[in-house]
């Protein structure tokens, strides 16, 4: 019968593609792991990796036997968390993507209440685009994933906590700095800069103002701070969340954010889970607390 550890053992070598990685991974010799993962490919009767000196490859048979094995370490490891949720809440270790657009702006005003209210929490937070952090989260690697939406979260439960819109940023010197809303169609003119593709900030700005693509535009960044600090340069306008305006546009007197006139919410922050993750209680007191931070003070 095939074991647990030789399923660890073979996800390890999938995750490296590499023998001697996967066996430090494991603490293991890499002679152990090759034996034990001979031993389960005896045991299924065809090989799941072929492999030499240089490389190792996945069969299309191991590709099946390792996409169910993924599947029972996920269980497994669900199993095992079944304890912690029987705690109090976020009480213990707990694993949490975020995306760079809503990170670098909501940590520093969740972080310093949740340690004050929650002060045996290990928090490990992970910060990726969002295709990166749900497949974490879908292999088990995350507990949780911090994201934007609309975005397709097929196979997932999210638990909403925050609703915003886009504000147009320019230099106060554009003459459409003062006016009280950005017409959308206005925007095609405005020297557009968004984030480059993969994050998902860049699709919210194109549905938020019905734009097909910025490709005409000259520049396209990895963080919103560059593009900020373009804006700021006079070297074109870009779209900002309202959850980054304290920390991005309000502390530079050169820059102007206006409303848009397309209705919102254009994006709503959400915390989302495995269907199965067993540390319900735990999403639920992030949601609470990160719904409280947020919320306008009286």
């Amino acid at each position: 019968m095939i074991s647990l550890k030789q399923i660890h053992y073979a996800l390890a070598v999938e995750r490296s593609l590499h023998f001697k990685k996967a066996a430090e991974a494991c603490n293991i010799s890499q002679s152990a792991l090759s034996t034990a993962l001979s031993e389960m490919e005896k045991q299924l009767g065809f090989q799941v990796f072929e492999r030499d000196n240089r490389k190792v490859l996945i069969t299309p048979l191991g590709r099946q036997v390792l996409d169910r094995a993924r599947s029972v370490e996920l269980q497994m490891e669900d199993i095992r968390k079944l304890a912690d949720a029987q705690k109090e809440p976020l009480s213990t270790p707990l694993s949490v993507g975020v995306i760079p657009t809503i990170g670098p702006f909501l940590l520093p005003r969740v972080l310093p209440a949740l340690q004050e209210r929650y002060p045996k929490l290990q928090l490990d937070i992970v910060e990726d685009q969002t295709a990166h952090v749900l497949d974490l989260l879908r292999r088990g690697a995350l507990d949780a994933a911090i994201i934007a939406l609309p975005y397709d979260t097929e196979g997932f439960l999210t638990f909403k906590f925050w609703s915003e819109n886009l504000l147009w940023v320019c230099n106060t010197q554009d003459p459409q700095a003062q006016q009280d809303c950005m017409a959308v169609d206005d925007l095609a003119h405005a020297k557009l800069m968004l984030l480059k593709d993969g994050h998902c900030l860049t699709d919210h700005a194109l549905a938020a103002c019905k734009l097909s693509d910025v490709s005409a535009h000259s520049f396209s960044a990895t963080s919103l701070g560059t593009l900020i600090e373009l804006t700021a340069a006079r070297l074109g306008t870009t779209l900002v969340p309202e959850i980054a305006l304290d920390q991005l546009v309000l502390p530079k007197t050169q820059l102007a954010a206006v409303p848009l006139s397309e209705p919102g919410p254009h994006r709503e922050l959400a915390i989302a889970i495995r269907p199965n993750y067993p540390g319900l209680a735990n999403i639920e007191a992030l949601q609470q607390l990160f719904q409280e931070q947020l919320r306008p003070a009286a």
